[in-house]
């Protein structure tokens, strides 16, 4: 008989978020979740487990009529940057074009930000990129992606992976690191010259290095063409890394044939999917990630019709898109957002941004739901019933998050 360290007890619902749940987030009441070590123990009602295990040493955690469901896994951001690009924002919010605010002599987009990276020490990185962490963890995230992709050269890219590594041993959060030289074209080096570096020079030492476990490329309209996209992707393959891709943002030229071909773990951004597409990437496994935050935050002309693909029977999954165009930390808001933006409804976004979350970065077993053998990572909110989260707009700080079984964060403040 396992240990029981902690027993959640007292919740007004939990939502388990299990593969077969009817609901997509198997809400049930009267119910306790039990956790031994760093995994879930048990989930029942509070006779059913007091009967099959040993609870005289378990801390009890009080809920207090809240909602308890998985963590939030945040499967796509690009969480290390340096500064910001307030300036560009303030004027893009107001309908000004890129070429007029450079006109204004603002920098603008990823090669902005790859300018300011090139400045940073380590120690600004990591100390900016725990800050953001910080509030994400508050608002129950316990997993989280990050990309390089803002360096535009071996070192750059090289230094923001290690600022991940650093993430990892300093702060609770799980992060998930993910290789992404082929996110814009740095404006020292001609395209062929830096899709040789990516190919010849990043990818062999990230590999070596065992510094990230994916690897992505932006395969758009005026960034990386579908046959360089598929070289670039070939080639981490070769060496070890998983594929991820970012495509059909802006246009259509072919990357989501291109993630179904490569049975991509997840394929991200898909506003400009075609529907003839979606049949292929469900028989690929491939999981696509949306982000309505972004759509927002840039005011996109043809925000993502997710209705379709999920009507289609393609596994979606929710994110915030971090990053200094997009800098959102409460997943809370981006169900919220999917709610509103794009149609879905609160329990098919709660298991967008949990399960299917999880399963965009390789780990639907271990991660994303309340299953006993699973990570016991746990997120307790202030809301009788889950549809207060897509209800309640601006709220989503948690009251308590476990990560593998650890309490790391509690809301201490009288009303939580």
């Amino acid at each position: 008989m396992a240990r029981i360290t902690a027993v959640i007890e007292n919740a007004g619902q939990v939502l388990t978020c299990a593969p077969g749940a009817p609901d997509l987030v198997g809400a049930r009441t009267n119910t306790v979740v039990a956790v031994s070590g760093n995994a879930i123990a048990a989930i029942g009602t509070a006779a059913e487990v007091a009967a099959a295990h040993d609870l005289s040493g378990a801390q009890r955690i009080d809920a207090r009529g809240g909602l308890v469901m998985p963590g939030f896994v945040d499967c796509h951001t690009h969480l290390v940057f340096h500064r910001s690009r307030v300036e560009e924002y303030a004027q893009k919010v107001q309908g000004r074009t890129a070429a007029e605010i450079r006109a204004m002599g603002i920098p603008v987009g990823i090669s902005a930000t790859a300018r300011m990276m090139r400045e940073a020490t380590m120690d600004e990185l990591v100390a900016s990129a725990a800050e953001r962490l910080d509030h994400m963890l508050a608002f129950g995230t316990t997993t989280v992606e990050s990309k390089s992709g803002y360096g535009l050269n071996t070192a750059t890219e090289i230094k923001m992976l290690e600022v991940n590594q650093r993430l990892g041993a300093v702060q609770p959060i799980e992060i998930v690191s993910t290789f992404l030289g082929a996110h814009e074209f740095p404006d020292d080096k001609p395209r062929d010259a830096y899709i040789a570096e990516i190919m010849d020079e990043m990818i062999p030492e990230v590999a070596r290095r065992g510094l990230a476990e994916f690897n992505d490329v932006y395969c758009d309209d005026g960034y990386y063409t579908v046959a360089e996209s598929r070289a670039i992707l070939e080639r981490g393959r070769e060496h070890g890394l998983k594929v991820k891709i970012h495509t059909d943002a802006y246009s259509h030229i072919g990357g989501s044939r291109l993630a179904a071909e490569l049975k991509a773990v997840s394929a991200d951004h898909m506003n400009f999917t075609d529907p003839s597409e979606y049949a292929a990437l469900r028989e690929a496994g491939v999981t696509c990630v949306v982000m309505p935050a972004l759509d927002f935050s840039v005011g996109h002309a043809r925000p993502f019709d997710a209705r379709a693909l999920m009507d289609a029977g393609v596994t979606v999954a929710l994110a915030t898109d971090m990053c200094p165009g997009c800098w959102l930390e409460s997943m809370p808001f981006v169900v919220q957002l999917a709610c509103r933006l794009y149609s879905f409804s609160p329990a098919e976004a709660i298991r967008a941004g949990t399960l299917h979350a999880a399963m965009a970065l390789d780990r639907g077993d271990r991660l994303g739901s309340l299953e006993p053998g699973k990570d016991a990572d746990i997120a307790i909110f202030p809301y009788a019933r889950y549809e207060d989260m897509a209800y309640r707009l601006g709220r989503g700080q948690a009251r308590l998050v476990m990560k593998a079984g650890r309490v790391v964060f509690r809301d201490e403040s009288p009303d939580a």
